[in-house]
């Protein structure tokens, strides 16, 4: 028997989120039984922790998006018994069971091998946020951040995804300026590597012109809705955005295809569930070589299993500030 935070529905249709103890033939019938060490707090957390947001089809269930640990068993030759893995995407804690529990049992397809150089702990402080956060960056790159000259923008900036894009694109050595809603995160920011803190009324006044004077050499945008389009009026020539999440609504303000045209702007979308193997292995090692583990670190909030519930409310009201690490077994 092992711990797992179960959330199921009354007759009424509410949902209701408690610790309980179940057996491994409660879990999935998948090819890899992982020992999960460590998950984190996600927004799609938040919504299955709260209504189900519509994420959620199959009660009673076990959330948790991401998740890291160690091989128990596996019928599948790639994966021995301990060995140390990660996962991320795949819809679990979403349409499959996930890692609020300490054991998973997934598909073998799903995991990717935990590169040389991170701890479990360490790979859920980066997580599905920083995970996708690096794909971000290696867009931005795959189209030619590297020789393009001014500040990089990143949006919703002390959250998960913002965060992490915030120190790994310091620590690379490009200028980020940082977009935040709450002053009290300035300081923060900074600790992260961003030489210029941009406040989020200054990109959320919808203008009627259809191009600003170019600013932008790239942007990681987290937020989407009408800074998008903002952001998108003041890119500079044949530079991009990836744009993940959408938090902010997916109705963009303005004459959007000035920007393409006239500035040959790239909007890049970027999601992080379904990536092919290679992909993912990629990100996950360049991870381990361009995060700067002391940054990670500064991020990281420790949570245990009780605290999930009211961590779930938290991330929705957009009060949680950088990455929550789940020790499963605390």
């Amino acid at each position: 028997m092992f711990n797992a935070l179960i959330v199921d529905k009354d007759d009424e249709g509410k949902t209701h989120a408690a610790i309980k103890q179940i057996a491994d033939s409660d879990l999935p019938e998948e090819e890899v039984t992982v020992a999960v060490e460590y998950s984190t707090v996600n927004y799609k957390d938040g919504l299955c922790l709260g209504s189900g947001g519509g994420l959620v089809r199959n009660y009673p269930h076990v959330p948790g998006i991401d998740f890291a640990g160690t091989v128990e068993s596996s019928s599948d030759a790639r994966y021995k018994p301990g060995d140390k893995v990660v996962l991320t995407g795949w819809r679990v804690g979403e349409a499959h069971w996930g890692g609020y529990a300490q054991k998973a049992r997934v598909k073998a397809d799903w995991l990717v091998p935990l590169p040389d150089g991170l701890t479990t702990r360490q790979a859920m402080a980066v997580g599905t946020a920083g995970f996708t956060a690096m794909l971000c960056v290696m867009a931005l790159e795959d189209h030619g951040l590297a020789d393009k000259h001014g500040p990089v923008l990143v949006t919703g900036a002390a959250g998960g995804v913002g965060s992490v894009a915030t120190a790994i694109l310091a620590h690379l050595g490009y200028e980020v300026a940082a977009v935040t809603g709450r002053p009290e995160t300035a300081d923060y920011l900074r600790s992260l590597g961003a030489s210029q803190i941009v406040p989020r009324e200054d990109l959320t006044e919808v203008t009627r012109k259809p191009l600003e004077s170019e600013v932008w050499a790239g942007c990681v945008d987290a937020v989407g809705g009408a800074m998008l389009g903002r952001v998108l009026k003041q890119m500079k020539y044949g530079c991009s955005v990836a744009a993940v999440g959408l938090a902010g609504g997916a109705a963009i303000e303005g004459a959007l295809i000035t920007p393409f045209i006239l500035r040959s702007v790239n909007l890049l979308g970027i999601d992080s569930v379904m990536r092919p193997y290679a992909d993912r292995v990629r990100a996950w090692e360049r991870i381990a070589k361009d995060l700067p583990m002391e940054k990670l670190e500064a991020m990281v909030q420790p949570a245990t299993l009780s605290d999930l519930p009211g961590l779930g409310r938290d991330i929705l009201k957009g009060q949680v500030k950088g990455r929550v690490v789940v020790d499963v077994n605390a």
